[in-house]
């Protein structure tokens, strides 16, 4: 190696030292801040326990606080009634789960029928097949626009899941019906859906370029329809493999409380919920949404938050918080149970089922605050709504407020308190974000509200998070 190389290299190295105190004014971290922050950490026998204790044990376990008041009390003055507890297992069909949850809810009250169960499978397959056709769909309606086009970009990063909202109950229900159980049940695949997500997913992103290249090429119209029903029978075929073929027609017997038959009938799926369940999913509900960061009494819709591509976007009423406790207060009253979703894992204690804001102190355990309320945690993406659950109980104290509430999961009857969570009135208000109602529990000026023109708010919106 030569001296003049080395005196070039020496001169650049002491020229990028030079200039390094110039960027950190800049906004780096300086040795003078260094040193401040060192100085900031107590030294006293107290913290140096604490450090000791973090190192080796979990922030929530020592941020808990003994809440066993609040975790005892299971009372609940007014009760939606059901028949056993569902699992969705390592899945995230949470929105299915309990959009099915609120209909056997229904039919088991309606037929007086001892524990019953939908076929989550039959609706997760089209579910499947539907969020295919529209991610496909909208490529195709996107192929005159470039790769770093926001809305392409988001489709190729979101290109399926098996999360979803109301939406997904509407769209998928409506057109396909349901089926008990036991006439397609669960398989391996249904429970575990990660593995079979990622091949499909791998296999739109393969086919979403495909159809980009075939329009670059100049094809149109039906060489390009013909091309995308040609890649869906691929997606179908998977499907197939993966949770079994959907039937079109099934044999079924009714049974009472008591086991004894009722009927024994044949259906298609569309057959058995027109017969059974009987709600217009679409003209008799109403979603609800709590968003302080947006104005209230205002309509809203998220693009490409459908489920099918022949569907309808999510659109929802924002309100306050109070007016929409009055809803699920008189749905509850009448035995009517609804879907519910809220950011489930914000101060839930495992153990006890109980979601409060008494349940963890982490002000106390590092000596600062958390000051950023609702709107701010939404505008910062540190909250938003990650599941579904059924609303089925509250309790009112004598004045008729509300003192906590209560929700089935889909977590099996071993979580929580035999398979629901109970929270707090405080924390509904905090972290609860979605709920859908039958209208006849809405007021006539609340339903006024819906005959305005929704906003429509982008894909990527912080509120388009399916509950998984």
């Amino acid at each position: 190696m030569s001296y003049r190389f080395l005196s070039r290299a020496a001169l650049a190295l002491c020229l990028s030292a030079a200039a390094l105190p110039n960027f950190a004014q800049r906004g780096a971290i300086t040795p003078d801040m260094l040193s401040n922050f060192r100085k900031s950490v107590p030294n006293t026998p107290a913290s140096k326990a604490l450090q000791n204790a973090l190192i080796t044990t979990g922030v929530s376990a020592l941020a808990a606080r003994p809440n066993v008041a609040q975790a005892n009390d299971t009372h609940f003055s007014n009760e939606a009634p059901s028949k056993g507890i569902t699992d969705q297992q390592s899945s995230g069909r949470c929105w299915l789960f309990t959009g099915l949850n609120v209909m056997r809810s229904h039919m088991i009250r309606e037929q007086k029928l001892g524990r019953f169960e939908f076929s989550q499978s039959y609706n997760s397959f089209y579910d499947q097949l539907e969020k295919a056709n529209l991610f496909l769909q909208s490529v195709l309606d996107k192929a005159d626009k470039p790769m770093s086009d926001l809305t392409v970009e988001w489709l190729f990063h979101n290109p399926i899941s098996d999360g979803g909202t109301f939406t997904g109950v509407q769209d998928v229900i409506t057109k396909y019906g349901v089926v008990p159980a036991e006439v397609m049940p669960e398989s391996y695949n249904a429970n575990n859906t990660s593995a079979m997500a990622k091949v499909i997913a791998l296999k739109l992103r393969e086919y979403g370029l495909a159809l980009r290249k075939a329009y670059a090429a100049g094809e149109r119209g039906k060489k390009l329809e013909a091309r995308k029903a040609e890649q869906l029978a691929t997606i179908y075929r998977i499907l197939v493999a993966c949770l079994g073929e959907p039937p079109t027609q099934f044999t079924y017997t009714l049974r009472d409380a008591q086991g004894k038959p009722i009927s024994t009938e044949t259906y298609t799926p569309q057959e058995f919920y027109r017969r059974y369940v009987g709600f217009n999913l679409v003209s008799d509900y109403v979603m609800l949404m709590n968003d302080p960061s947006r104005p209230y009494h205002k309509t809203y819709a998220i693009d490409l938050d459908r489920h099918t591509y022949d569907g309808h976007n999510w659109t929802f009423l924002n309100l306050p918080m109070e007016e929409i406790k009055q809803m699920a207060i008189a749905s509850i009253k009448d035995s009517t149970r609804m879907y519910y979703s809220c950011d489930v894992g914000k101060f839930y204690d495992r153990k006890t089922g109980l979601l409060s804001m008494e349940n963890f102190d982490y002000e106390d355990l590092f000596n600062t605050t958390f000051p950023m309320n609702k709107a701010e945690r939404i505008q910062t993406f540190a909250s938003a709504s990650s599941h579904a659950m059924t609303l089925c109980a509250v309790d009112l104290d004598k004045n008729g407020n509300p003192l906590k509430w209560k929700v089935e999961n889909s977590w099996g009857p071993t979580t929580g308190v035999a398979g629901h969570l109970v929270m707090t009135d405080k924390w509904f208000d905090e972290y609860t974000f979605r709920l859908v109602v039958q209208k006849k529990y809405v007021p006539a000026a609340t339903l006024k509200l819906l005959e305005q023109k929704p906003t429509l708010l982008p894909a990527w919106d912080p509120l388009f998070k399916g509950e998984e």
